[in-house]
């Protein structure tokens, strides 16, 4: 069954949004021979992916987690660029449980299966072993068919890798099929927390979703020197050089048409941008505005739980803290119905405390260091509060868990502070207050996640978090190069044979 694709002429095509998925489909684009425009609200490229700078400390405020550098080669690679020096972080992870226990999460199977032992003895390593093929194997049956592929209807899924999909496990709940390999309730933590990416609780969660653990796990976990922001000024540079034009401060406010045709998108700055083709990265509920209609569905699209974070300098350093520490409270289970089903805060919460400054000590003044501390918290249609209010209260309770269990005296170090609150994402456009956009349920994955090719217009593409195939650096990078492909059609043929794959 051929791909539905933008019919017509296609040569000149406005990217509306300059975040990783704007990104990648105006790189794709250009490297397939389009004339490409970009239009951007804010002065500089990242989208969610954002920046700060108070008093010395440079801030990265969106996500903090970076996987997967071979989507970030092969988006490059589109328009002929060299791949983005990143640094591997080794440990990926430390995980610190309530009763005192660590764990140094490792990439290479050997020093993973050491620690293991060390930490749980030698059957939960056996496990482990078992586990990591478990989890090659789901995503090389899965990413390139199930993940990195567009879908007109859910009858493009059927395939005898959909059959071998199922065989492994992939529709069944996440947590007990980790539970078949390791048993040891600490290490289940470590395998399943990533549901929580895709909103859902390691219980409910389809086990497809391992995918995302493969990333953090078995792929590795990267960052880049100069923070995060660093890789989307990179795309932005390669896309420059490859003639696609940027104009930053452009809000884009009207598509103007002809028929079921977009002929040009007008800004609330004046400007007119013609064209033969859009992709619009924008929060989907503002590209439903653009494009004057929702799409009907039987049930209404349930965000995912939100998050606040704490961006901090400190006047101290705290090696203590790795780059990535997970910070995981007693509870576990009731964690995730507070977050998701009562939308309450979390009691006992888990955190993400993450340290750049361990990685690239140049983020901070000398001798200083920065840090973030991340707790989900519930939506704002599922647990609404009044966060412009609370949010520095809330804030100072993280702190002191912090301090209590694994850096005492940091609040009296705190200077810089910057607080994201579900209030902020929201006045960022983000449905219900949340950066994770809409919780993977069944269905609202894959062909019924929202399409990225709506039927009001003939020639405008979405591309995002919110759109195929879901929230995250990687998908979104690839939520890009889904949009471009429906407007030139597919590539015949790209090197490797897995997309974004192991380096």
């Amino acid at each position: 069954m051929a791909l539905r694709t933008v019919s017509g002429r296609t040569d000149r095509v406005v990217v509306v949004g300059a975040g990783f998925s704007g990104l990648a489909a105006a790189l794709h684009l250009a490297g397939r021979g389009r004339k490409v425009t970009v239009l951007e609200r804010a002065a500089v490229p990242g989208g969610r992916a954002g920046r700060d700078t108070i008093d010395g400390y440079h801030l990265d405020t969106g996500p903090s987690v970076l996987t997967m550098p071979g989507i970030i080669d092969d988006t490059l690679a589109a328009v002929g660029a060299a791949p983005l020096d990143l640094i591997e972080l080794d440990p990926a992870y430390l995980a610190q449980f309530a009763d005192g226990s660590t764990l140094a999460v490792h990439r290479d199977p050997e020093q993973m299966a050491q620690a293991i032992t060390e930490f749980a003895g030698p059957a939960q390593a056996a496990g482990y072993r078992r586990l990591r093929k478990w989890l090659e194997t789901m995503y090389k049956v899965e990413f390139d068919r199930f993940v990195a592929s567009n879908f007109d209807s859910p009858l493009s899924m059927l395939s005898p890798k959909l059959a071998r999909l199922v065989a492994l496990g992939g529709f069944r709940r996440l947590d007990p099929m980790i539970a078949r390999f390791i048993t040891d309730e600490r290490l289940r933590r470590v395998f399943t927390f990533q549901s929580l990416y895709v909103g859902q609780a390691p219980q409910q969660a389809l086990a497809l979703y391992s995918v995302i653990t493969y990333m953090d796990t078995v792929a590795g976990v990267y960052f880049p020197r100069g923070g995060i922001s660093a890789v989307p000024d990179a795309l932005a540079a390669a896309a420059v050089d490859a003639g696609v034009k940027f104009h930053y401060g452009s809000t884009a406010s009207e598509l103007e048409r002809t028929g079921r045709r977009v002929r040009a998108v007008r800004t609330a700055e004046g400007d007119r941008f013609a064209c033969d083709a859009v992709v619009l990265t924008t929060e989907l509920p503002v590209s439903y505005r653009l494009l004057g209609a929702e799409p009907r569905r039987p049930v209404p699209l349930r965000a995912a739980p939100s998050a606040v974070v704490l961006h901090a300098g400190t006047t101290g350093k705290w090696p203590q803290l790795a780059h990535h520490t997970i910070s995981f409270g007693a509870a576990w289970r009731s964690t995730f119905s507070e977050l998701i089903d009562e939308g309450e805060l979390m009691a006992d919460p888990s955190l993400l405390i993450t340290r750049p400054t361990a990685t690239d000590p140049l983020l901070a003044p000398p001798g200083h260091d920065l840090i973030s501390i991340l707790a989900p918290v519930p939506n704002l249609l599922r647990g609404p509060r009044d966060w412009d209010r609370d949010g520095a209260d809330y804030a100072e309770q993280l702190v002191k868990l912090v301090e209590q269990r694994l850096a005492p005296g940091l609040g009296a170090t705190l200077t810089a502070q910057k607080l994201i609150t579900p209030a902020d994402w929201a006045r960022q456009d983000m449905s219900a207050g949340t950066p994770f956009a809409w919780s993977h349920t069944f269905a609202q994955t894959g062909p019924f996640r929202p399409g990225n090719f709506p039927r009001r217009t003939s020639n405008v593409v979405l591309a995002g978090g919110g759109t195929v195939p879901g929230v995250g650096v990687p998908t979104a990078l690839i939520s890009g190069r889904l949009a471009a492909d429906r407007i030139t059609g597919p590539p015949s043929a790209r090197s490797g044979t897995i997309a974004g794959g192991q380096p």
